[in-house]
C-alpha cells in the first residue's frame, strides 16, 4: 500500500493569516511522516497556487516523494509547452513525477473552463487521449505528430524527461468510457467513487479493458482520491467536514458524499472505512485533508499519519 496527501493549494482551504509558502513545509513534513506522494489540484485562474508551479517548487524541497497532479486539466494549456513543463519537472525531481489527468465535468467545474480556455467542449475525451499520445511521442524523442486535433510536421528538439518515455500518466474519472480508456491507454487510475463497491466494480472493468488491449491490468496503478477528516467525536467531525465541503464546493457534506469518497469520524471508524477501499483493490490512497486553515491541515496530516502507520 502507498499513501499520499493532497496539499491544500486553494485559498478556500486557507485561514486569513496563512502564508502559502508554508505549503512547502507541509510537504516536507508529509514526506518525513512517511507519505510517499504529494498531489496538487489544477484549475484555471481560481485563487490557488498553479499546479505545475507548486510541483516545481516541491521538486528541490523534497527528496523521495512522488509529485503528482490530481488531476491536471490539459485543455487549459497548449500541449507542446505543457509537455515541456512536465518533462522539466520530471527532470528536476529526478523522475518523481506522476501525471493524473482529466477532461473536466459538466457544471461549474467543467464546461465554463473550456469556454475560458477557448477549447471546444465536444469530443473532449478524444482530445485528452490525443494530448497524452502527443506528450509520449515527444518524450520518446519524436519530431513530428499527425493526429486528429494536433498536427506538427516538424517539432524542434524538446527537453527530455528524467525517465525514458516520460512520467506515468494516470486517468481520473469513473464513467464506463473512462474505465475502458484507463485500461487501454493509461498507467494508472485515480477516481473518487463514493462507495467501495463502486471502486471494486470500476477496477474490474479497468482490468478487463487492459486484458482486451493485451496489457497487464495489475501493472496499472490502482489509486483512490479520498477526503478524510479525523475527529474525536463523530458529530463534531461531520460538522467540520460540512464546513469544508461548503467552503470548497459550495455544497453541504450530504451532497458531496453522494458523488465523492468522503470518510470522517473517530480514527477507528476512518481506518475501517479506508480499509474497505483497500479490500476493493485500491493500492495508492491519495488523501485530501478535510480541514480549513494550514494549522488544522497540519494537525490532520499528523492524525492521518498515525492512523496509517499501521498500514490498515
Amino acid at each position: 500500500m502507498d499513501f499520499g496527501v493532497l496539499l491544500p493549494t486553494g485559498a478556500a482551504q486557507w485561514d486569513a493569516g496563512d502564508d502559502p509558502r508554508d505549503l512547502l513545509d507541509l510537504g516536507r513534513e508529509a514526506e518525513s511522516l512517511g507519505f510517499v506522494s504529494l498531489f496538487v489540484n489544477d484549475s484555471l485562474i481560481s485563487p490557488r497556487i498553479e499546479a505545475l508551479t507548486m510541483l516545481a517548487a516541491l521538486a528541490p524541497a523534497t527528496a523521495t516523494v512522488t509529485l503528482g497532479t490530481g488531476a491536471l486539466l490539459p485543455f487549459l494549456r497548449r500541449p507542446l509547452p505543457l509537455a515541456q513543463s512536465l518533462a522539466s519537472i520530471d527532470l528536476l525531481s529526478g523522475g518523481r513525477l506522476a501525471v493524473a489527468v482529466g477532461a473536466g465535468f459538466p457544471g461549474r467545474f467543467g464546461r465554463p473552463l473550456y469556454a475560458l480556455s477557448e477549447v471546444p467542449w465536444a469530443r473532449r475525451f478524444a482530445r485528452l487521449d490525443e494530448t497524452v499520445a502527443l506528450w509520449r511521442a515527444l518524450w520518446a524523442g519524436g519530431r513530428s505528430f499527425d493526429g486528429e486535433f494536433f498536427r506538427y510536421a516538424e517539432i524542434p528538439p524538446a527537453t527530455p524527461p528524467f525517465r525514458a518515455g516520460g512520467p506515468p500518466v494516470w486517468l481520473g474519472g469513473a464513467t464506463p468510457a473512462a474505465l475502458d480508456r484507463a485500461g487501454r491507454l493509461y498507467d494508472g487510475w485515480l477516481p473518487y467513487p463514493p462507495a467501495p463497491a463502486d471502486y471494486a466494480a470500476g477496477l474490474a472493468r479497468v482490468h478487463e479493458a487492459a486484458t482486451g488491449a493485451g496489457r497487464d491490468g495489475d501493472a496499472i496503478t490502482a489509486a483512490l482520491f479520498v477526503t478524510v477528516l479525523i475527529g474525536d467525536d463523530a458529530g463534531d467531525a461531520r460538522r467540520a467536514m460540512d464546513r469544508y465541503a461548503l467552503a470548497t464546493y459550495g455544497m453541504p457534506l450530504e451532497d458531496l458524499e453522494k458523488i465523492q469518497a468522503v470518510v470522517t469520524g473517530p480514527a477507528d471508524d476512518v481506518r475501517a472505512a479506508l480499509g474497505r477501499y483497500v479490500e476493493a483493490g485500491a493500492r495508492h490512497l491519495v488523501v485530501r485533508l478535510g480541514a480549513l486553515g494550514l494549522a488544522a491541515q497540519r494537525d490532520q496530516l499528523r492524525r492521518v499519519a498515525r492512523l496509517l502507520s499501521g498500514r490498515l
